[in-house]
């Protein structure tokens, strides 16, 4: 009997579900990672211009943006995990639809209207899905799952692009048919969790966007533009250093890699940074910003790349668990769907910025938003530090 008593019992009952919460977190994000270069060759197979894909996927990240709020306040009264389901049913439908048009050889246009409808829902999907790790796990362990998360999301986003590229060479509707149904996982596995709202919190009205939100979120923007900036410019920066566009991964890899190492980092570790840490993870963001703006060679760029790389967990820990301390526990789908839709924001940043200006300045421009970020983070009042969590 005594393998058998509630405690373990339940602590079994965690695991799986903790599980099934890592996989569905994981497969959700296969339609950001391996889109483009799925929809890049779509494009290229109906149009003969790859650059269709880039257009879907704007359509995609300007359609997150657009939807994330909105949607998200649609399942407040009913369960998260059955809301979340229903989210990525519909995500999957669309994604079927692009499929099917580009196996028929539709209008682009159609290719883009299916995409865009598959991303409306990809903000608030985010935000159900990190709302509802909080049943699964314990505040102790909340850090270590969040930087689990982290390191597979890495993964996804570093694998996700070679299948599709290996599927692609077979057929490029198979290509999108195979992030569809990866991307459908969640709906089967995400485990039940009650209801969005929680028991005895008084309903809050009005907006979330206080300045301590705000602040985060302006982070994780400023964070997602630095590192979109070296992903979408590092065909150039193989250019600039006189190599084959092809040598893009030199730059591209070393952040995907640094990454995981930070993600890994942050699950041994599974303590909630304090804010002396996170100005020093924002600064040696900005450095490696700056190295990869300004540095004279390329390795001193690549460095630039793999010190981005190494904070981008722990950056994307600590503003997950600060704004499930400063959001009302009844709207933190909608504040998490925020910080999904601030990664997106900064992501339209950067590209607009290297659309705008050379790759050099665009660089220094991203650079100098850190600097800005850093110096807010540093600046702002501090608040009392939460208890150290203990594993």
């Amino acid at each position: 009997m005594s393998g058998n008593g509630p405690a373990q019992i339940m602590g079994r009952f965690m695991s799986w579900t903790l599980l099934r919460w890592f996989i569905s977190s994981a497969t959700l994000t296969v339609p950001q990672a391996a889109g483009p270069v799925a929809f890049s060759l779509v494009a290229l197979s109906l149009m003969g211009d790859a650059s269709g894909g880039a257009a879907m996927i704007l359509a995609i990240t300007l359609a997150q943006v657009v939807g994330a709020v909105p949607i998200t306040r649609l399942g407040r009264n009913q369960s998260a995990a059955t809301f979340l389901k229903l989210l990525v049913a519909f995500r999957t439908l669309a994604l079927a639809a692009v499929a099917l048009c580009a196996h028929y050889q539709a209008s682009f246009a159609w290719l883009i209207v299916f995409a865009t409808l598959a991303g409306l829902v990809n903000g608030a999907a985010f935000g159900y899905l990190r709302s509802l790790l909080n049943h699964f796990t314990t505040p102790s362990r909340l850090p270590r799952a969040l930087g689990i998360a982290a390191t597979l999301n890495e993964l996804t986003f570093v694998l996700g692009p070679v299948v599709a590229s290996g599927l692609g060479a077979i057929s490029p509707v198979f290509a999108l048919l195979a992030l569809t149904v990866l991307g459908a996982i969640p709906a089967l596995l995400i485990p039940q969790a009650g209801n969005t709202h929680v028991e005895d919190v008084p309903h809050v009205e009005g907006s979330v966007l206080n300045p301590s939100i705000l602040l985060w979120l302006i982070c994780a923007a400023a964070g997602g533009s630095t590192v979109a900036a070296i992903e979408i410019g590092a065909v150039a920066l193989a250019l600039k250093f006189n190599y084959e566009p092809t040598l893009a991964i030199l730059f591209t890899v070393p952040l995907c890699v640094a990454s995981v190492a930070g993600g890994i980092w942050v699950s041994v570790r599974n303590r909630m940074p304090t804010r002396k840490a996170v100005v020093a993870y924002l600064s040696v963001m900005t450095l490696g910003a700056a190295l990869a703006a300004l540095g004279p060679s390329l390795a001193t760029t690549i460095i630039g790349a793999i010190l981005i790389g190494l904070v981008l967990a722990p950056l994307g820990t600590y503003y997950s668990l600060v704004l499930d301390q400063l959001a009302p526990p009844q709207k933190r789908p909608e504040v998490f769907a925020l910080l999904r839709t601030a990664h997106a924001i900064g992501i339209i940043f950067a590209s607009a910025v290297l659309t705008a200006v050379s790759l050099s300045s665009a660089l220094i421009v991203v650079t100098c938003t850190m600097i800005v970020v850093t110096c807010a983070v540093a600046l702002a009042p501090r608040p009392k530090e939460p208890p150290r969590q203990k594993s």
